[in-house]
Formats: C-alpha cells, sequence, structure tokens
C-alpha cells in the first residue's frame, strides 16, 4: 500500500455490546469491516427467572475486543491508529446498572433484560394505577412489563440496601448499557440517547424527555438518570487509559435501532434482527403509531440534535437464538450453534412437534410473564432431529405472529411486503427458508448481516461528517442480498400457525411449576 493512501485513509469503530457477548468491529471509509474481535461474558441465573451479567466484566469485554480489533486490523496493514476517527455504541437494551458517583464501581449486578423478577411489582403497579397495564401507554408507547428498566430500578431502589443508601445520600447513578460504557469509556459523562431511553417507561415519546409525571408516579428521582441526547452527536472523547484514548464517541443507539439504520429502513419498511432474542421494527416515519395489537411504540432514530425522529412499532421476542444455546448448553444435543442446520435437516419435517421457548415468558404480541416453555406433540417417533427443527420453527412462527399484528396496526400501501433479516442466526439457510415458507413472503438477507454494528458506524460517521446521510442511505451495500421465497401452500401455512396457536395457549398460566 503507498504511503499517500496509507495516510488518506479513514476508519470507524464501533462497538456492539450485545447481551452475550461484546464486540468491535471497524469499518473503512466505504463502510467495509477490516477487522474485529469478539468476546463471550458470563450470564447468572441466581434464581428462576433472573439474569444478570457483571458491569465490570461488560467493560473488560469491551476493552479486550477494542484492542484486539486494532491489533488485527494493524497486522493487516491498516494504520488504524491514524486513521480511526470516531467511534460509534451500540447496546443490549433496558438492561440496567446502578453505580456510585463517587467510586465508579456498580452497586449490584445488571439486571438484564429478559430477567423477571420484578414480575410482583408490575402487578401491584397494574392494581393501584388508573390506566392498569396500559396506563403509562400514552406518554412512552409502552406497557407495564418487567421487560423495561423502570421496573428494574425500583427493585434496586427497593430490595438493594447500597443502593438504597447510594440513592438517598445523592450519589446513586442509573443508567442502561449505553450509559454505563460512556460513563466508563470518557470518564464520567452520564447521558443516554433518545433510542435506549425510550425502552425504560420514563421518557414521554413526543418530548424526548424524562416524564415528571411518571417519575413522580414511580418515585424515581431525576437526578439519578442520565441526561438523554439524539443518535448521532459528539459525545465525549475516549479516556487516558482505554484504547484509542482521544477519538471521540459520536454515534449512539440500542442495537434494533442500529440494526434498523444499518438495514436503511425508511417509512414503511421492516427488518427482524434474530440474536439472543428476536426483534421486528417497522419505520412509522414522523408518526406515532398506536398498536392495538400487542405491539410497543418506540423510537427508530433521530439522525443529529436537530434531525427529525422517526418512529417506529416493535414487536419484541424474548428467546429466539437463546433456544438454540439451551439446545447446546442445557440438553447437549448439539455441540456448536452451528450443528443445528445439519441435525434439523435431518428430518422432513418437525414430526409434529412445537416447541414454544417461554423460558421467561412471552413478549409480543402475547405479553403473559406466566407462560413457561412446552415442547408438544412429542411421539415414539420422535427423534433430537425434530427438536432441533421444532426449535427453529419457533423463531420463524413467533416473528410471523409479530409482523401479523404489525400488518393489522400499519398499511404497508401497495407492492409486495419483504422483510430484512440480520444478526447472527440469519447465516443458518433452512432458519431464513422456514421464515419465508411461514410467512408467505420474501426474505431478504444482505452480504453483511451485522447490521447493528454497521448502524452504529453509520452513526458515529455520519457525526464527524465523513458520510451524509443521502450517502448512507443510497444503499450500496444491499446489492449482494440473498432472498429466500416462500415454497410452502397457502392451505399448509395456514394448518401449520393453527397448530401453532394450539401450542402458545398450552403454556400459558405456568409459571408456578417453577416454585
Amino acid at each position: 500500500m503507498a504511503k499517500e493512501e496509507a495516510a488518506a485513509e479513514v476508519f470507524v469503530g464501533s462497538l456492539d455490546q450485545g447481551t452475550t457477548s461484546t464486540r468491535f468491529i471497524i469499518y473503512d471509509r466505504n463502510a467495509k469491516p477490516i477487522a474485529s474481535h469478539q468476546v463471550e461474558f458470563t450470564q447468572f441465573y441466581p434464581e428462576a427467572g433472573w439474569v444478570e451479567h457483571d458491569p465490570m466484566e461488560i467493560m473488560e469485554s469491551v476493552r479486550v475486543c477494542m484492542a484486539k480489533a486494532i491489533d488485527k486490523a494493524t497486522a493487516d496493514g491498516y494504520n488504524v491508529d491514524a486513521g480511526l476517527k470516531a467511534v460509534g455504541l451500540t447496546n443490549q437494551r433496558e438492561t440496567t446498572v446502578a453505580w456510585s458517583k463517587s467510586t465508579g464501581r456498580p452497586l449490584y449486578n445488571a439486571i438484564v433484560w429478559m430477567d423477571v423478577r420484578t414480575s410482583s411489582i408490575c402487578r401491584r403497579l397494574e392494581k393501584e394505577l388508573s390506566g392498569g397495564r396500559n396506563h403509562f401507554v400514552d406518554v412512552c408507547g409502552l406497557p407495564i412489563s418487567t421487560y423495561f428498566s423502570a421496573v428494574k430500578i425500583l427493585w434496586l431502589m427497593k430490595n438493594v440496601d447500597a443502593v438504597k443508601s447510594a440513592v438517598a445520600a445523592g450519589d446513586a447513578l442509573f443508567g442502561t448499557v449505553d450509559t454505563w460504557m460512556i460513563w466508563n469509556l470518557t470518564g464520567g459523562l452520564h447521558v443516554t440517547d433518545c433510542s435506549n431511553a425510550s425502552r425504560t417507561m420514563l421518557m414521554n415519546i413526543k418530548t424526548l424527555d424524562w416524564d415528571k409525571p411518571t417519575l413522580e408516579t414511580l418515585g424515581i428521582p431525576i437526578e439519578i438518570l442520565p441526561k438523554i441526547i439524539s443518535n448521532s452527536e459528539l459525545v465525549g472523547a475516549i479516556a487516558k487509559g482505554w484504547p484509542l484514548a482521544g477519538i471521540p464517541i459520536s454515534g449512539c443507539l440500542g442495537d434494533q435501532h442500529a440494526a434498523m439504520l444499518g438495514q436503511l429502513c425508511r417509512k414503511g419498511e421492516a427488518k427482524s434482527t434474530y440474536g439472543t432474542g428476536a426483534f421486528i421494527l417497522l419505520n412509522t416515519g414522523e408518526e406515532i403509531v398506536r398498536s392495538s395489537h400487542g405491539l410497543l411504540t418506540t423510537i427508530a432514530y433521530k439522525l443529529g440534535p436537530s434531525a427529525p425522529t422517526n418512529y417506529a412499532i416493535e414487536g419484541s421476542i424474548a428467546i429466539a437464538g437463546a433456544a438454540v444455546q439451551w439446545l447446546r448448553d442445557g440438553l447437549g444435543l448439539i455441540r456448536s450453534a452451528g450443528e443445528i442446520e445439519e441435525l434439523a435437516e435431518s428430518v422432513e419435517n418437525s414430526g409434529g412437534v412445537y416447541f414454544v421457548p417461554a423460558f421467561n415468558g412471552l413478549f409480543a404480541p402475547w405479553w403473559r410473564d406466566d407462560a413457561r416453555g412446552v415442547c408438544i406433540g412429542i411421539t415414539r417417533f420422535t427423534n433430537k432431529g425434530h427438536i432441533a427443527r421444532a426449535v427453529l420453527e419457533s423463531m420463524c412462527f413467533q416473528v410471523n405472529d409479530v409482523l401479523n399484528s404489525m400488518h393489522k396496526d400499519v398499511d404497508e400501501g401497495e407492492g409486495e411486503f419483504l422483510l430484512r433479516v440480520d444478526g447472527g442466526a440469519t447465516v443458518n439457510n433452512l432458519l431464513m427458508q422456514i421464515q419465508a415458507d411461514l410467512l408467505g413472503s420474501p426474505v431478504v438477507r444482505p452480504a453483511d448481516t451485522e447490521t447493528t454494528a454497521l448502524g452504529a458506524a453509520y452513526a458515529a460517521g455520519l457525526a464527524i461528517g465523513l458520510w451524509t446521510e443521502e450517502q448512507i442511505f443510497a444503499g450500496e451495500h444491499k446489492e449482494k442480498t440473498t432472498i429466500f421465497r416462500p415454497k410452502l401452500d397457502e392451505a399448509e401455512r395456514k394448518q401449520r400457525s393453527e397448530c401453532w396457536f394450539k401450542a402458545v395457549s398450552r403454556t400459558f398460566d405456568l409459571a408456578d411449576l417453577s416454585l
């Protein structure tokens, strides 16, 4: 590589902090990845339905991923030290961290988004508040649910002495994982972005400010909450002691919002991300759409402090890829997640077996935290191939349920509906074909399926002027897509859906089995 070419190199880093792993990807000027590193971290399950992370282990994984990705890029001849101009962040949403302002140390483990320990708090609020489960929907777009950060904050304030005393002393800070990372990386900036804030149940979705009446109702002091910013703006420089010290953080989005941007979803377009859970978002433009079919109203993205806010409706599925991990780690049916495709292809169909992974209840469109997982239709004929295929099908059926609700809520207009897909599980061709078959519509997979990290890179590059919004939405990276078209006839599709609904109904009111 010529010296003048090396000097002109420009790179953007993307820090993607997910539910089970952290990764750092470095992109070039053309938004092509040149190096990456990924680290898994520990999942803690202290009780049935409880899920925690160690916030310090998360930050250590951040440090390792940044350093190793830089090393890889440098070894390949890229002058990252000179050329990297900005870093974007994206993160698992709703997961809640409490820490001390004075020491910077966590006051408790992070309570993860899928954790259901707050179900009794949710039931109490539903009974006490005049609007019941939907009391805050008009303000924040969300029902009262264990999913969202506000009830996790309430649990911490009630049950953890260190949190209680820190709040009383004015030494407590709360945040979602983006806030925790920014605080650590910048040496003390306490901010969150509007997409993450929209998942707390505490932000007014119209004004993009913390909603004071909601805070008063719940008894959460505004002083412990971070400042809300847009998804694409200069946040602050990375502090000394970290890799890339001095480089600005200039983009921040929750993972599903980052994937929407990475997939270049404009108004009327939908994407589904297949990760630990599955998350389907449909961009509704500048219009706030209220779902009457069990979906959430949320932010899509706001690409700058003065940019218009794009909204979305979302269906969140708690367990998708996590069911494959359970087959691997819990049952030992497979040794690696990649093996499930071959095992599922060893049978022609699921043999009448239906698996509903309601490990921690069901999210959209059911919202049943009393649901628990079931595997039904088992006969002496059933083998592990049928179980594996039923697990894959469960992911697709759940996405289908959400998309059916979206079609009822929003008129997408004329033309064929296309589902854009991304996330680690989309490398599974069988999974994608099953999705197209059960959906009855084409499924479009981009060449780069890591669109979550790409979206954060876009936001960061946009803020520093590396790209314009027009250049980003030109969509050049969509050229090498793979399209999966449905092969199932309508009658069989309908019958399979009816059987799935029967299986889902069997999961309700089973929470007491855990006792």
